[in-house]
């Protein structure tokens, strides 16, 4: 029997599926069953920022499995201590403390439930190319359509529109009209809905997994002036971002913001334990001074996935990690993508930033048709399902998420490792030309 066939899986239908096996890693690749070696150009759900069995991860993670393997959220520990204070050190100014979770989706809640406890405002807003998670209130608050099975519409979430100039909802013909246009149009829905009603906005400081979208110069700064206008608590979803993959610490550097709120997960650690959390403002920190905060977590700041995160930063630190993942997109990943945008007629866009890029299949590039409708699966999902074979076949590991592939391999990988990677995106890019119209 395949055990596998006993694990109930997130997002797919159930039922036997023919995916690789894994038993082993190193560096920028995995080892499945078998053998063979697969290229990890995904960095999984892009949270191993430093490749696989990353030495120093791996020997914080045994030390203090040595010393001691978990312990309670009310006593001090000097491990999650020392993970906090590595944390505050590399985020934007004024947010000093962390809330630590067990994942960005549990983080998010968190973030706004104190949005909404500060304020005493019952709705928060989101954008609609946005995931923000897949409980209760991240949800709701997740933009794209992985909401819909699960949307009641009674969570107060709001939805807007960011900017996006490829599939512009403002007719753009520039970046700088795309982004003067989306700040009017946030600004028209805060009037509208009501600012005394908002408690917080939600924004990814690089879209990710909804689009790879990176926002104009000045955005991030316009919005952070919208939410002080009004009294809204901003929150920046760096769940995706944070950590390095853009090629700064957090998405907001590149437009030199800080947020109210600050969610982070996947690469503080690489993903080794499970571990989230919320960096939190001076002023939202000092209100729970004088009041307990409601709620609280079995493994709030796990020892073993704090001391990941100790190992994973230092590591980042002394590796020059970030300046490598700003060069990964300017120097690699980048020209790379964009030669193969002129060489394959299903290319309608490339875009990204640092060590995270999508390629986005359409059948048309004039009408920007995408390639598969959205949500397909069976036979609708034809061409991409045919490039993601012809990826595995070649020994690659992709993300595919709708008509897009994002490209995030490890933000160490070596320069080989990408070529390697890009050429076999090239052949495989290749079957989904065989289905244009």
């Amino acid at each position: 029997m395949d055990l596998d066939e006993l694990v109930f899986h997130p997002w797919v239908v159930q039922g036997r599926r023919d995916v690789p096996t894994v038993v082993g890693g190193s560096g920028s690749y995995v080892v499945d069953v078998s053998g063979r070696r697969y290229l990890d150009f995904s960095s999984q759900l892009v949270f191993t920022n430093l490749g696989h069995q990353h030495p120093r991860i791996v020997a914080a993670i045994k030390d203090q499995a040595d010393r001691l393997c978990t312990l309670a959220p009310g006593l001090a520990s000097d491990v999650r201590g020392e993970a906090a204070r590595l944390i505050v050190d590399v985020a934007p100014a004024n947010l000093g403390h962390v809330l630590f979770t067990t994942g960005g989706t549990e983080a998010i809640e968190h973030a706004v439930r104190m949005a909404r406890l500060y304020t005493g405002r019952p709705k928060v807003l989101a954008a609609y190319r946005s995931y923000h998670g897949s409980t209760t209130t991240s949800i709701h608050l997740t933009g794209d359509p992985r909401r819909w099975a699960s949307d009641t519409g009674a969570a107060g979430a709001v939805h807007f529109f960011g900017p996006f100039l490829y599939r512009s909802a403002f007719g753009s013909s520039t970046i700088e009209e795309e982004c003067e246009r989306a700040l009017a149009h946030l600004e028209q829905v805060i009037l509208l809905e009501g600012p005394t009603t908002i408690a917080g906005l939600v924004l990814e400081s690089v879209v990710g997994s909804a689009g790879v979208i990176v926002p104009p110069a000045g955005y991030l700064r316009g919005v952070r002036e919208l939410c002080d206008r009004h009294g809204i608590v901003y929150i920046a979803d760096e769940v995706l971002v944070g950590f390095g993959r853009t090629g700064a610490w957090f998405g907001v550097d590149h437009d030199g913001v800080a947020p109210d709120l600050l969610v982070f997960a996947k690469g503080v650690n690489s993903g080794y334990v499970p571990l989230g959390g919320v960096l939190v403002g001076d002023a939202i920190y000092e209100m729970f001074t004088k009041r307990p905060y409601p709620a609280g977590m079995t493994y709030s700041g796990h020892p073993l996935a704090c001391a990941a995160a100790v190992g994973a930063i230092n590591a980042m630190h002394d590796e020059g990690t970030i300046a490598a993942a700003a060069r990964l997109g300017t120097d690699i990943l980048g020209p790379a993508l964009r030669e193969l945008a002129e060489k394959h007629e299903a290319v309608g866009d490339i875009r990204g930033i640092g060590g995270l890029w999508t390629v986005e299949l359409v059948r048309n590039r004039q009408t920007k048709e995408s390639i598969v409708p959205t949500g397909a699966s069976g036979p609708d999902n034809a061409p991409m399902a045919s490039f993601a074979k012809a990826c595995l076949d070649r020994g690659l590991l992709p993300l595919i998420l709708g008509n897009r592939i994002h490209v995030a391999p490890p933000l160490n990988v070596s320069e080989s490792d990408a070529a390697a990677g890009l050429a076999i995106l090239d052949e495989a890019l290749s079957a989904a030309d065989d289905f244009l119209t």
